[in-house]
């Protein structure tokens, strides 16, 4: 888990310090409420046939409660695809892109032989980016979820000096309090109007939000 820190700027003008801890599925920064609630952190299950990486880029997998499995994009039951693809811990590698929906955390799986005997089926630890083949999108700005807080998304106080993303649609279990309006390299480039500045991560790290 990434701690992230926000500045909220009081009516008066001094910006005073309110650290957040985010919860995280892996990528980055994940501030999930409300309609789009985060899947906790699940692990994927492989099924032997379908491609040489197991879900690789571009394949897809099917929904599950814990665990996901690969199933051909033109399965029935696939319900999302993979849009990047990263071996080992999603915190030390790249970051998801920005409109991925959740993600799917890979466990090492090293099989003493395979069906051929040749022990090639071992899948290493890493984790799939993935993005539903139908909306709603919680990835999407303003979404209420996804890994990543992006310009567009809405927070609310969570308490404990916590923000966390809720649909800006006013659908979630919480209603939206500030919008994320911009993104800059640092809060002295917000807008005199910015009343909290959210940690964002990326080229242009600062979100300048508004209340709603």
């Amino acid at each position: 888990m990434r701690a992230s820190s926000v500045f909220r700027r009081p009516a008066g003008g001094t910006a005073a310090l309110l650290l957040v801890a985010a919860a995280l599925t892996g990528c980055d920064r994940w501030s999930g409420a409300g309609a789009a609630e985060p899947l906790p952190s699940p692990a994927a299950t492989r099924v032997s046939g379908y491609g040489t990486v197991f879900l690789a880029r571009g394949e897809c997998s099917s929904f599950g409660t814990t665990t996901f499995t690969e199933v051909p994009c033109s399965s029935e039951r696939a319900a999302a695809r993979v849009v990047a693809r990263h071996d080992g811990r999603a915190a030390d590698g790249p970051a998801c892109p920005a409109t991925t929906d959740f993600v799917l955390h890979i466990s090492e799986s090293r099989p003493a032989s395979d069906e051929d005997g040749d022990g090639d089926g071992t899948v290493p630890q890493g984790y799939a980016c993935m993005r539903g083949l139908e909306p709603p999108h919680p990835g999407d700005p303003g979404g209420g979820g996804g890994p990543r807080t992006v310009v567009g998304d809405c927070v609310y106080g969570a308490g404990r000096g916590e923000v966390r993303e809720t649909a800006c649609d006013g659908t979630g279990r919480k209603p939206p309090e500030y919008r994320v309006t911009s993104a800059v390299t640092s809060r002295a480039a917000c807008p005199a109007v910015t009343a909290l500045y959210v940690e964002l991560g990326g080229a242009r790290p600062v979100g300048c939000a508004r209340p709603v």
